[in-house]
């Protein structure tokens, strides 16, 4: 999927394991098959899951992130409303694999990419329910730090240019670009939020047409109050999408920028991925066809 992406067996992880975590040297370890595109997931035992970083970075980079990321899962953790991993170990370079990588609690269920809830109201009161407890989670006066989504739009204008040169013949770039033209130019928030910032359906558990976990909480932190509104776009058909709004009580200039935070994260899927990851591809262009519906 990338450039720079590691190549990680079983093998390698199993070693990995074994020297750095003796405890667990009589637990099973299986790769699952994702399709996630920033962590090889392998499970150990029935209730841990190693994540692997893909992509190459300095071994030491690499050790302070998941630091920061297993204090972000915790922090996360604290104030949702429904369950998530728990951080339980960082693991050191070795043999075969140049970074350090992680371990979490195993948490069963079946993502959204699989299971779709798209036409279920109830799944969209329950993104409602925990957007809205995240949102209560106060800032303690930080900001959004400037990496990724969630602080101005127009900052994003250099990579939707890329988006839209590398996009012609796998989407309608003219009416996108149309889209991104007026939406950049929404008014800031003046204020920033707790956000997931990541919730596309691989990230969210589902049984029986609910919300039954949240995956990879590893950026919570301040954003746009918009930001976490990508998921009415990634996961919901219209009439949940309603619901999802009027439970958010939100208005219409914070409607329309979680749409445009969706129409950039939904543009970089599509060509990104359109030969290495087709699901992730497909997801954006489903995203791509929501959000042209209601534009």
């Amino acid at each position: 999927m990338h450039s720079d992406e590691i190549a990680i067996s079983d093998e390698v992880v199993r070693d990995l394991v074994d020297a750095q975590f003796p405890q667990w040297r009589e637990l099973p370890v299986r790769r699952l098959a994702t399709a996630g595109t920033v962590n090889a997931i392998f499970r150990i035992g029935d209730g841990l899951a190693a994540r692997l970083p893909l992509r190459d970075r300095h071994p030491g980079e690499g050790g302070a992130s998941l630091r920061q990321e297993a204090s972000a899962f915790a922090a996360f953790a604290e104030h949702s409303p429904f369950p998530v991993p728990r951080p339980v170990a960082i693991g050191a370079p070795g043999p075969g694999y140049p970074l350090s990588w992680s371990v979490q609690t195993w948490l069963p269920g079946i993502t959204a990419t699989d299971a779709d809830p798209g036409g279920s109201v109830a799944f969209a009161e329950d993104l409602a329910t925990l957007i809205t407890a995240i949102r209560r989670v106060g800032t303690q006066g930080k900001r959004f730090s400037g990496k990724g989504r969630g602080g101005r739009l127009p900052a994003h204008d250099a990579s939707m240019e890329e988006c839209f040169l590398k996009s012609e013949g796998l989407l309608d770039v003219t009416r996108a670009r149309a889209l991104w033209a007026r939406l950049r130019e929404l008014p800031d928030p003046g204020r920033d939020v707790m956000s997931h910032k990541d919730l596309i359906p691989g990230n969210l558990l589902v049984a029986d047409g609910r919300l039954a976990g949240i995956l990879d909480a590893g950026d919570y932190g301040p954003a746009d109050p918009a930001l976490d509104l990508v998921a009415a776009w990634h996961l919901l058909e219209a009439g949940p999408r309603a619901v999802l709004r009027v439970r958010l009580d939100s208005g219409e200039a914070e409607w329309e920028r979680g749409k445009a935070w969706a129409l950039e994260q939904a543009m970089g899927l599509v060509w990104y991925y359109a030969d290495s990851n087709p699901p992730m591809s497909a997801l954006g262009l489903r995203t791509l066809e929501r959000i042209f519906a209601a534009s």
